[in-house]
């Protein structure tokens, strides 16, 4: 029987995240269907390896694989890889090697650890994307906030600024990023002009592959907005930027989080996680969207941005 291939990259204080992300797959997962969930990590602690990997079921193999370490020496902790302007985390990289590392697999689904599935994610592996690189949704928050609109215009001078996508939710076409040598072009660009970005492993999505770039429906990549109502009856939840559910009771989406996790072991970790996150905790993640947009300023600035780069030279792939 040939299987789903699922990724995930976490760091070892995301396993409980992960979990719940998980067991909503296999809460939707088919039984006439064979399944393979690979989580890329560096670093994790026996006891989290041991949780995560029994979670298998008869047609749910759920593997941790420890990404290599010379793969990810080219990417050094400088201030232009720092997620969204304010910490470090190499596993953000993680998921621009997948292809490379998984040459069985021509096609894949990546899931960033803060989602929730909430249909079977094989409707989601077997949808047709063509010759594009991958599938992703459009970010709809970049349409209500002037500072990520200043950002992709300015910044990455990717127009319309709609267009950019959110790579929380990928479907690879894993040949094309063999074939056409992403992690080249990834290594190339970013040795020859350090970009700073805001989203360091999505601006390369975005920018390698503009153009080649399928849209999903918005249901596939649901994030909390402020802006706008829920999306009815989404087909994936993701919990992007700052306000997760286990730190903000009011989030939007919030309960299909709760509803799973209840039914978890780390219920009571996550819990304690969401009473213990203060008042000074959430107005400083709000704060940190205002710390974004004096970023966007800095960036605009830089020598080389991706915008004043593509005046001389192509970043995308042929």
């Amino acid at each position: 029987m040939k299987t789903i291939p699922v990724f995930y990259t976490i760091s070892d204080n995301y396993t409980p995240y992960a979990f719940v992300s998980i067991q909503s797959l296999i809460d939707h997962a088919d039984p006439k269907k064979d399944y393979t969930i690979t989580l890329l990590v560096q670093k994790i602690s026996d006891e989290h390896k041991k949780s995560l990997e029994g979670m298998s079921t008869n047609n749910i193999h759920v593997h941790v694989f420890h990404i290599d370490d010379d793969m990810v020496k080219p990417i050094h902790k400088g201030k232009e890889n720092y997620l969204r302007a304010q910490f470090f985390t190499m596993s953000i990289f993680y998921r621009l090697f997948i292809p490379e590392l998984f040459s069985q697999y021509d096609k894949a689904v990546y899931l960033d650890a803060d989602t929730i599935i909430c249909t079977d994610i094989a409707d989601l592996y077997n949808i047709e994307i063509g010759d594009n690189m991958f599938a992703s949704c459009p970010d709809l928050s970049i349409r209500y906030m002037p500072l990520l609109q200043k950002y992709i215009k300015e910044c990455q001078g990717i127009l319309p600024a709609e267009k950019y996508i959110n790579n929380g939710v990928i479907l690879f076409n894993m040949k094309a990023f063999r074939d056409k040598h992403f992690v080249d072009k990834f290594y190339y660009l970013m040795d020859k002009y350090h970009f700073d970005n805001v989203d360091p492993d999505q601006a390369y999505m975005n920018e390698i592959c503009e153009d080649k770039i399928y849209h999903l429906p918005k249901e596939w990549d649901a994030m909390p907005n402020e802006s706008i109502p829920e999306i009815e009856n989404p087909k994936i939840v993701h919990y992007n930027l700052f306000f997760k559910p286990w730190h903000f009771a009011d989030v939007q989406y919030a309960h299909y989080f709760w509803d799973v996790a209840k039914t978890t072991p780390y219920y009571n970790e996550l819990k304690k996680q969401l009473a213990d996150f203060t008042d000074a905790d959430r107005k400083k993640a709000r704060a940190d969207l205002e710390w974004m947009a004096k970023k966007v300023d800095m960036i605009v600035a830089e020598p080389n941005t991706w915008a004043k780069v593509k005046q001389h030279e192509s970043v995308k792939i042929d």
